[in-house]
């Protein structure tokens, strides 16, 4: 049980963290939902990156390593890589802007305003609660899958997914942003550090590089190869799949909770950093994951779909030792909880702003009234996330792309939003309706039958889904009345 002890030890250490953080607190709800606006360069970096590193990276990235080989690097790494600061730059930045100004909590509020629709705000709000669950589910099955797996199944899984929730809901009430801000940059330097501890000690134990990937070639050499065939029955990555792929990372822009860590900065020159180091920190958890799941095939025979999720725990067991292997595996419990704070939180603030606050459903909210319904609904996000986590058996890593999809699918509507004045509601209506739609149609096929492909081929259907909307949003504004000039002069400079 030494193992499950420096693991409990871990949470302690990061309830502290988070806990001291709120001595810092002003008390306000614009504190507790946006850290009032204060947080310098490091600490967004490790904010935003430890954010979008969730075990989809640390598990799901080793899982489809150990399935799908060396392509996996240039599936979500290497573009998103490119992609993601991109991003930050474009927009990233001019949210930033316009929410000091507008004063802005959540991205609900910005697109509400900026079209002036409430029947908008809302469909973004439930979309994107539904979207975020399999994200959140990612995180809480994560941790029951580590603890479960690393004490030789002697703990179950609900044990680990109940840790996590809990230790994340504890700093996240009592800390808000400020406090998984401070969580997640110690999360977040804690995964990166024992992300490349873990590669370098099981490849040492392996016989060093050239040993280790001498027995993935001896048993497995389709892994280390490039290319569409299929090979000793593994579906190897099309090139088209992997120009596919390059939507994915675009979902950033119209994740909720990234929208309220870009609303946190305190400065524009406070993204610089995040623009310049981001791919270095993804190369530093990507790398380890994906190698670790490559050699794992050489480790472990036979493990089909979600059970390959399993991988990265099963190669730290058999080959650290007994301690060594608690904080190991600490360091995956802090890429899942400094993700999983971040979206619990967001949809806490979206719940009090802009449903409980904007429908009027407590007239004059005190300011400790408004942290006091961003907790209830924390707690009730999270407690769901358990309870769906116990009777869900998929892979972590199409779980994730499932939740990318929906997100990156919506992108036009942010473009739109902060590009183009000639963009109306119903345009941005359209778009979000197109994808609802299309996008429950492909989760149902593939939900049915894994293997399914869009029309028989390797293009994903985020491409599709992304091509509908953008044509839906341009189409629909066209369309429709041109917005009054109050509403573009409030956005766009003249």
């Amino acid at each position: 049980m030494t193992t499950l002890a420096i693991i409990i030890v871990y949470l302690v250490i990061v309830l502290l963290v988070g806990s001291l953080s709120s001595r810092l607190s002003r008390g306000t709800g614009e504190d507790y939902f946006v850290a009032s606006r204060s947080i310098g360069p490091f600490f967004l970096l490790m904010s935003l990156f430890g954010t979008n590193m969730t075990a989809f990276a640390i598990l799901g990235g080793s899982g489809e390593g150990y399935h799908k080989g060396i392509g996996v690097f240039a599936l979500m790494p290497s573009i998103s890589a490119l992609v993601i600061p991109v991003v930050f730059f474009f927009i990233g930045t001019r949210v930033w802007a316009l929410g000091k100004k507008h004063g802005y909590y959540t991205q609900i509020q910005f697109f509400r305003d900026r079209w002036n629709s409430n029947f908008l705000g809302l469909l973004l709000f439930v979309v994107s609660i539904t979207l975020l669950i399999p994200y959140l589910l990612i995180g809480v099955m994560g941790g029951g899958i580590t603890l479960h797996n690393i004490t030789d199944k002697a703990v179950p899984e609900w044990v680990g997914a109940a840790l996590v929730t809990g230790v994340v809901f504890a700093y996240v009430c009592f800390g808000g942003m400020r406090g998984t801000a401070w969580a997640n940059a110690f999360q977040t330097v804690v995964f990166m550090i024992l992300g490349g501890a873990t590669l370098s000690i099981i490849v040492h134990k392996m016989g060093g590089l050239s040993g280790a990937i001498a027995k993935v070639q001896a048993t497995h050499p389709e892994l280390l190869q490039r290319g569409p065939a299929e090979v000793g029955g593994r579906n190897l990555i099309s090139p088209v799949r992997m120009l596919t792929y390059t939507c994915i990372p675009l979902s950033v822009g119209m994740f909720p909770h990234m929208f309220m860590h870009w609303l946190t900065a305190t400065k524009a020159a406070a993204f610089k950093k995040p623009l310049m180091f981001y791919p270095l920190c993804i190369a530093a958890v990507w790398i380890p994951s994906v190698l670790l799941g490559i050699f794992g095939a050489a480790e472990f025979e036979g493990l089909r779909g979600p059970q390959a999720n399993y991988v990265l725990i099963s190669m730290i067991r058999e080959h650290a030792p007994v301690a060594l292997a608690g904080l190991l595996c600490a360091g995956v419990f802090a890429a899942i909880m400094s993700s999983l704070d971040s979206q619990a939180l967001s949809l806490g603030s979206m719940f009090t702003h802009d449903i409980v606050r904007h429908y009027g459903f407590q007239d004059r909210m005190t300011e400790k009234q408004q942290i006091v319904y961003g907790r209830i609904f924390v707690f009730a996000i999270l407690a769901l996330t358990f309870v769906l986590a116990q009777v869900t058996n998929r892979s972590i890593f199409r779980l994730g792309i499932w939740c990318f999809t929906g997100f990156a699918a919506m992108f036009p509507v942010v473009l739109a939003a902060l590009f183009w004045r000639r963009s109306t509601k119903v345009g941005a209506i359209s778009s979000v309706v197109s994808v609802i739609a299309l996008w429950t149609f492909f989760f149902a096929k593939t939900w049915v039958n894994p293997a399914y492909k869009v029309m028989g081929t390797d293009v994903m259907p985020v491409v599709v889904i992304l091509g509908v909307s953008a044509v839906a949003m341009v189409v629909g504004s066209l369309a429709s009345r041109p917005p009054e000039a109050a509403t573009v002069s409030k956005f766009f400079r003249d």
